[in-house]
């Protein structure tokens, strides 16, 4: 990244000098959170009016206590490491050039970091999201992870990370939206948007880059390992050649996507089948019968009626929807 930016982003904040000054390593909570019985920090009270995107740097050398955001946060770290606690108990350590990917449902607070700790947050609210999903039309993990996050639902766990380090596209595109955003100028929205839709198709080509792979984080591994077999083996996978595949068994299985996602196997597995119904509906003109079989129904009838359940509505009407659209 370059030096002008690096240089940018390290300045010492007047909080964190308040907080060198002051000694005891915490934060003014007052300047964060305006509502203080409600630990959310608030989009209205960050970005200014009409603005979908802007970043700040994480507050270094004091204790950031347990909050979740009403927006979706985007996290990368320019140099050393951040460490996050998830949900009051797992040790997240994020290193240098990983990309943290936030629900708006995750809670999580961060440990100290010292004056070469550098991360950028990236508040990004909903609608931003409309041209990078429109370029990036493909199913993967961290697609439905973000349409996930803009519809409130929880199918893919609280956070994605994704490790980058030496990825010179990404830094190259992250040093992009870094630099329009800090630019102020309003007529670069285009260009965050479109650069934020690079990103995702460059992150795209690294899949196995996706997840924890520390061993404070063998339960995230083993989530982030099923919901990425449930995308790639949707059409005729099963919960036993998972269970042989990471060597836990089945029970184990249900337990953690219950846990994390609120949905068993076989209900991620039909949600995954009717998004790919979905996606051909929009994105094609194969007639409905022959992406029933490229999804993995036998049962014509059963499609339609899950189909309906799920988005209100026949594949016939979804499509004539989407064609006007």
């Amino acid at each position: 990244m370059r030096k002008e930016i690096i240089d940018y982003l390290s300045k010492i904040s007047e909080e964190e000098q308040d907080i060198l000054d002051r000694g005891d390593h915490t934060i003014r909570r007052e300047l964060h959170f305006k509502d203080n019985d409600n630990m959310v920090i608030k989009y209205a009270d960050l970005l200014k009016k009409g603005r979908l995107i802007d970043i700040n740097v994480n507050t270094r050398f004091a204790y950031f206590p347990l909050h979740k955001h009403d927006y979706i946060e985007m996290t990368y770290v320019v140099s050393g490491e951040i460490t996050h606690i998830m949900n009051s108990k797992e040790k997240l350590i994020q290193k240098k050039g990983d990309l943290l990917f936030l629900n708006k449902r995750a809670s999580h607070e961060l440990l100290p970091a010292s004056k070469d700790d550098i991360a950028v947050n990236f508040l990004i609210l909903p609608d931003f999201f409309q041209t990078p999903l429109a370029m990036f039309e493909q199913e993967n993990l961290l697609r439905n992870f973000i349409v996930d996050c803009i519809s409130g639902e929880n199918n893919y766990g609280d956070y994605i990370l994704i490790h980058t380090d030496g990825i010179i596209q990404v830094e190259n595109l992250l040093e992009n939206m870094i630099y329009s955003i800090i630019d102020k100028n309003h007529s670069n929205n285009f260009i965050i948007q479109s650069s934020m839709g690079l990103l995702f198709s460059t992150l795209s080509l690294y899949s196995d880059l996706i997840g924890n792979k520390s061993k404070d984080n063998k339960e995230t591994n083993q989530l982030i390992t099923v919901l990425k077999y449930i995308e790639d083996n949707y059409k005729n996978g099963t919960l036993s050649e998972i269970s042989d595949k990471i060597g836990c068994p089945t029970y184990y299985i249900s337990r953690l996507l219950k846990k994390h996602t609120g949905n068993n196997f076989k209900d991620l597995l039909q949600k995954r089948k009717l998004r790919q119904a979905a996606h051909l509906l929009e994105s094609s003109t194969i007639v409905t019968d022959e992406i029933i079989a490229k999804i993995g129904y036998e049962n014509s009838s059963y499609f339609y009626r899950c189909f309906k359940k799920e988005y209100g509505m026949s594949p016939k009407e979804y499509r004539k929807l989407h064609s006007h659209l």
